[in-house]
């Protein structure tokens, strides 16, 4: 728990400016019989079994009046109300405490997220047209900007959700960077990339004898971070089991290496990363619904680059200049506006990596050549192509078997539904009762694709 000047602080910061209406507080229930249940918190809300509180738990466990929470200039107040079976915050029983955004309220045996929601409706698109590395001018990504300006200053985590290749990881950088944490290092942990084994001493390091090939004492990510960000990228590749271990270090801020038994502090920022729906995961049961909520106090959905094509002008001549930086034969080169035009009408199924990976080569190409002009030739003006003939795939020797695998899957994903929902003029319920779907799985599905309206 930290001083209540500093959360004030860092509260009024999330809000934005002064003159726009603070985010949104949001109590969710993560377990119990009330799981699912969320409330939108006012200046003060009662917890407990009584039918006049304003959450109400029906739960053994939950006294009539347990809790009450509050908010302030102080910050956000929790109070045990003399409850039977306390009331937590994290592991810690307490009787009046200040919690921030994020935090764990544990009330009897029923665990409930305490986290904030941007208030987005009222959070207008930014004026500039990047955000530290990124780039966009389209209204889609000046949104997106101007969600991030309110919240990388804060010390709330963030997950970015997405299709592989729309520049994850160059927003978790720029967040970093607007952040008060830009000083401190920024520590990237691909866990879709370490091996299985590996996985727990990349995040929490480990001591020399720990296990075969630990010859030496070895920091991991949130160590070398300090007071730094973490950002941790396929989050949703996380092994199951190392996921109670992520959640134990966000809630106590506390770690031991493998093989250790010295407690050391975890002060860093999180940030993650992730191109699988962690809500879908969660539901089939392969994550944890109470990490999720800790890493996504602040969700933010990065749109495909098919779905903001007024980017690719921009994108285009940022990728050129790094060429011609790179190489000053590619100062040479010209790319007119048809050509251009032609790319803006690609769906780039890779999305900004694709784009790049093309441009770089057609550049490679010309310069080798000595040809002056990107001719449409070495670049793709369509999707590509598909085989008519059943379980035939067009590969592409660039993307990684992960990123094709992503592909397929989206694409299979987006024409089921299509097929599905044209079968039955658009009636959601008909159409999952026919697929065997859950009803709400199936209008999340089209909403994500633009199969709604």
């Amino acid at each position: 728990m930290r001083d209540p000047a500093t959360h004030a602080d860092l509260v009024t910061r999330a809000a934005g400016p002064s003159e726009g209406p603070p985010d949104e507080l949001v109590l969710v229930v993560v377990t119990g019989k009330s799981r699912g249940q969320r409330l939108s918190v006012g200046e003060r809300v009662r917890i407990g079994k009584a039918a006049d509180n304003d959450l109400v738990l029906a739960d053994d466990t939950v006294s009539r009046h347990h809790c009450e929470l509050s908010r302030s200039a102080d910050g956000i107040s929790i109070k045990d109300l003399g409850s039977t079976n306390h009331t937590r915050v994290g592991r810690t029983i307490v009787r009046e405490a200040t919690v921030e955004p994020g935090a764990t309220i544990t009330v009897g045996d029923v665990d409930l997220i305490l986290r904030t929601e941007p208030n987005r409706a009222h959070i207008l698109p930014s004026e500039a047209s990047e955000f530290g590395e990124a780039l966009g001018p389209s209204l889609a990504m000046r949104t997106l900007f101007g969600v991030l300006e309110h919240i990388a200053p804060t010390d709330a985590s963030v997950l970015l959700e997405g299709e592989t290749g729309t520049g994850k990881d160059v927003l978790a950088r720029s967040i970093h960077q607007k952040s008060r944490r830009a000083a401190a290092p920024f520590v990237v942990v691909d866990c879709g990339a370490v091996s299985y084994n590996l996985i727990e001493s990349e995040l929490f390091g480990h001591e020399r004898g720990a296990f075969t090939g630990a010859v030496a004492t070895r920091q991991g990510a949130f160590e070398t971070a300090g007071e730094g960000t973490v950002f941790l990228d396929e989050v949703g590749e996380l092994p199951i089991d190392v996921q109670p271990k992520l959640l134990r270090v966000i809630e106590s801020h506390e770690f031991r290496r493998v093989g250790g038994n010295k407690t050391l502090r975890a002060n860093a920022r999180i940030v993650a990363a992730t191109k699988r729906n962690l809500k879908e995961e969660v539901d089939r049961g392969k994550f944890r619904e109470d990490l999720y909520f800790r890493l996504a106090v602040v969700p933010i959905h990065v749109p495909a680059l098919r779905q903001r094509r007024d980017d690719i002008p921009m994108l285009v001549s940022y990728f050129l200049e790094l060429a011609k930086k790179r190489d000053p034969k590619a100062s040479e080169v010209r790319l007119d506006k048809s050509t251009v035009a032609s790319l803006a009408a690609h769906d780039w199924p890779g999305n900004v990596r694709e784009l790049r990976n093309v441009l770089d080569r057609a550049i490679y190409i010309a310069t080798a050549s000595g040809m002056k002009d990107l001719h449409l030739v070495d670049l793709p003006v369509g999707p590509p192509a598909k085989s008519e003939a059943a379980g035939t795939f067009v590969f592409d020797a660039s993307e990684s078997y992960r990123d094709v695998k992503t592909r397929y899957e989206t694409e299979f994903e987006k024409s089921f539904v299509a097929w599905l929902l044209e079968r039955h003029a658009g009636n959601i319920s008909a159409a999952a009762r026919e697929a065997k779907m859950d009803r709400k799985h199936l209008y999340d599905l089209a909403r994500k694709h633009g199969l709604r309206g």
